[in-house]
């Protein structure tokens, strides 16, 4: 908890400590029918927090520094809980970090595998980061279904926003054709995703949209499947967690 600005990060494990990662190591291997194999360690306020956010500079430069500070403070606490673990079960591996981290928490002795989860599809979360730019390698299209007047156009869907505090930077955004808006009172909906600009005036009904998802789990809750693009090749599809039948939350 930092005093000036309150706590930075998620709620998320109640575990902190090295004697709390012991405590809890403990009552695994003592229950019947359990193996402790892993740990996992995941730094929500490095990965999964932007340290660039377009438009606000000041915001980001508070922000590096206190992922900076956060991030010595956590290799010491986390090489401790490792210890405390390692004392109790002979550990197969300690998962950490995310896409945000992946330089800082590779370079944590403690730490075997590494992982990325949303970068790999270079959404639109991670443009507000400093230390890399990932290829946007996923997008979605929405077709107009409607004209509500000339200067308008309406998607059908479009509300698939992203986990999170609700604001304008969770919703998709709009990238083709480019001068698009959504309806400030609107937004992105379930049904419907009304847009202005200077390009609505020239969609007709059948139209197509494409947007960007802002993390990664938005187009998996939503398709069953993703088509494999190369250049202007499709090379096939691949089932999303929701076409293979899955449903985690």
């Amino acid at each position: 908890m930092n005093p000036v600005v309150g706590h930075i990060g998620v709620f998320r494990s109640p575990v902190h400590t090295a004697e709390q990662a012991r405590a809890i190591a403990t009552a695994i291997v003592g229950r019947p029918g359990f193996r402790l194999v892993g740990m996992m360690s995941y730094e929500a306020q490095i990965a999964g927090l932007g340290n660039k956010p377009i438009g606000h500079p000041f915001r980001g430069a508070i922000i590096r520094r206190l992922q900076a500070s956060s991030n010595r403070e956590l290799h010491e606490r986390r090489a401790a809980a490792v210890r405390a673990v390692r004392d109790v079960a002979e550990l197969e591996f300690v998962n950490g970090g995310g896409t945000g981290s992946l330089e800082s928490t590779s370079a944590d002795d403690a730490v075997t595998e590494v992982a990325a989860g949303s970068g790999l599809m270079g959404p639109r979360l991670f443009d507000n980061y400093a230390h890399f730019t990932p290829a946007p390698a996923a997008a979605f299209a929405l077709a107009v279904v409607r004209k509500p007047s000339p200067q308008m156009a309406t998607l059908m869907g479009g509300g698939w926003l992203a986990s999170g505090p609700g604001a304008p930077d969770r919703m998709p955004q709009l990238v083709w054709p480019e001068g698009l808006d959504y309806v400030a009172r609107e937004g992105a909906g379930e049904v419907q995703s009304p847009l202005t600009g200077a390009t609505a005036a020239t969609l007709a009904v059948g139209d197509r949209v494409w947007l960007r998802h802002v993390k990664a789990g938005e187009l998996s809750e939503h398709v069953n499947d993703f088509v494999l693009v190369d250049g202007d090749q499709a090379l096939g599809t691949t089932p999303s967690y929701r076409g293979e039948g899955q449903a985690f939350l």
